[in-house]
């Protein structure tokens, strides 16, 4: 029998941490205050000295910066590439076969779920979201979909399903493994798993109470009837989550009007280049709805030959096909090798190695996709990409540095290099000796235990986030695993789910949501109140199927 951990000042002073975090989330205010300060008050309690409190500062952030660099870079990598086909107008090409086959409202509302889903899986939602919301938006209401059922469907695959489970970057498991102490391919494998119940639960129910008995006959009046909306909830987009996730959704729904100007300003200056310039209503078709002049685009490039630019757009249409096409089949190619390794003779690709296959991949892609686009200018171009991607990649996830800085020190195996301990001696596990204090009024009962950390990140999505909370469901999965005989990734992705599904853009208006409604035309409010039945009951379901095949 394990003997019962002796509770420090310490120890209080990291529960009171873990207290005010969840406070602060369900306020919807910013954490990273709190956390740097519970950081500098564990840290000086436990070792009484003033500068080891603010060492611990600096050290909780950069053994945190160590532990998820390699997911910060695969986002950089990953937002390169989008980048760079974004330059040649192949992630357009890549959806717009899709609105040939949305024949009426209800087939409408399953393709944009599933188109949303897979970039969304690839790229994330905050890029998926302008392009589907530009392009497929529009032909599913001229198919007869309600503005709201459009906006649940996008929600729903990409700020639900895909986000949740994550499992081609992997940030959301390698942040919640890392916490949990758990195998990374585990928690992602479980957590891909819950993400398909909870959407397809979720769109299930969406579809019955939402989408059926509304959908229209294709007609063009009803993309005149939604034009005629203007729905955003100005008051909902004055607020911001952790690491201000909703002020980078908001600056999405402003990108079609940036690449607007930027196409202007690039016609010009690819003829000088020597560039297949920009073509309105082909070479950026997602931008048709804006209006823009064809000759706004063709200033400079009317002092080349025809001969001349026609050459360059038809060789910049056949390498924005080729990449279209190129594109998914590489990455698609990249997830059966993961899941089956002895295809190519490969040993087991887990962890680390996962995240390096994907941000490789994407490195070559942006490369030679940048490269196509013209050989002039190849190398700038190609290190303006990776800077912008990195610049995202901070904006995205930085503040979850000293966020998780303060959760890994309660963890025995990152808690030493912050706190200061000399090699070899004791290093405390202030969370691990909390529950174990606690666990005589714990109920040691799976189902409770499971619900309780669904709970739990559904209290730290409320910030708007999602991903703040990770470190602390990670940890309490760790923590509470052993007690109820669950693996510690089960109860990991369990948190995951309600972390992600809650604060990822489904059941919080103050979310990347409102990136969604504002596509779509409909209030926020509407589509939280339109989802919250079918992603709670979805999560409820998926809680009960994790436990039983535990």
């Amino acid at each position: 029998m394990h003997s019962i951990a002796v509770l420090t000042p310490a120890h209080f002073c990291y529960l009171a941490g873990v207290v005010a975090i969840i406070a602060t989330m369900i306020f919807r205010a910013n954490v990273v205050v709190p956390a740097i300060l519970a950081t500098f008050a564990v840290a000086f309690a436990w070792s009484g000295k003033l500068l080891t409190g603010f060492q611990a500062i600096f050290m909780g952030s950069l053994i945190a910066a160590h532990e998820l660099f390699n997911i910060f870079l695969v986002i950089a990598l990953m937002t390169a590439l989008l980048n760079g086909l974004r330059a040649l107008g192949a992630d357009v090409r890549m959806v717009r076969p899709f609105k040939r086959i949305m024949v009426n409202g209800h087939v409408a509302f399953f393709i944009l779920a599933l188109i949303t889903y897979l970039i969304s899986l690839f790229f994330w939602p905050t890029p998926a979201v302008p392009l589907v919301g530009a392009i497929l938006i529009p032909a599913a209401v001229y198919a007869g979909l309600p503005p709201l059922g459009a906006a649940a469907a996008i929600a729903i695959a990409g700020q639900g399903m895909a986000l949740s489970s994550d499992y081609v970057i992997k940030v959301a498991p390698g942040i919640s493994a890392k916490a949990a102490g758990a195998d990374m391919l585990a928690v992602a494998n479980t957590a891909f798993g819950l993400s398909l119940v909870v959407g397809a639960v979720a769109l299930t129910l969406t579809w019955f109470f939402v989408v059926r008995g509304r959908v229209n006959a294709p007609s063009a009046a009803n993309l005149v009837a939604w034009e005629a909306e203007d729905a955003v909830d100005e008051a909902a987009q004055e607020h911001q989550g952790s690491f201000a996730k909703a002020e980078l959704a908001r600056g999405t729904s402003g990108a079609l009007e940036e690449d607007r100007d930027a196409l202007e300003d690039r016609g010009g200056q690819d003829a000088r280049d020597g560039h297949a310039p920009f073509r309105h209503g082909d070479a950026a078709p997602a931008l048709a709805s804006l209006s823009i002049a064809p000759q706004a685009l063709g200033g400079a490039a009317l002092q080349m030959t025809p001969v001349a630019a026609g050459v360059l757009i038809d060789r910049r249409e056949l390498w924005s096909k080729v990449f279209a096409l190129v594109t998914p089949l590489a990455f698609l190619a990249v997830v059966v090798v993961m899941m089956r390794p002895d295809m190519i003779g490969s040993g087991a690709i887990r962890g680390g190695d996962a995240a390096a296959l994907i941000g490789g991949m994407a490195a070559v892609l942006m490369m030679l996709a940048t490269l196509s686009h013209g050989r002039k200018g190849f190398l700038d171009r190609t290190a303006e990409h990776i800077i912008d991607g990195f610049v995202f990649a901070f904006k995205a996830m930085g503040a979850v540095l000293p966020i998780a800085g303060f959760f890994f020190v309660g963890d025995a195996s990152t808690a030493g290099p912050i706190l200061g301990v000399a090699a070899g001696a004791h290093v405390p596990s202030f969370l691990f000796e909390l529950v174990q204090a606690c666990s005589q009024v714990i109920p040691q009962n799976p189902l409770f235990v499971s619900f309780g950390v669904l709970l739990m990140g559904m209290i730290t999505g409320i910030d708007g986030s999602g991903f703040a909370g990770l470190p602390l469901t990670g940890s309490l999965a760790g923590a509470l695993a052993p007690m109820v005989h669950l693996p510690a990734a089960t109860l990991a992705a369990i948190g995951q789910m309600g972390a992600v599904w809650t604060g990822g853009g489904t059941l919080v208006a103050w979310s990347s949501l409102i990136a969604v409604t504002g596509f779509a035309r409909v209030p926020v409010l509407d589509a939280v109140r339109a989802l919250f039945l079918p992603v709670v009951c979805g999560l409820v379901v998926a809680t009960l199927a994790a436990v039983a095949f535990a």
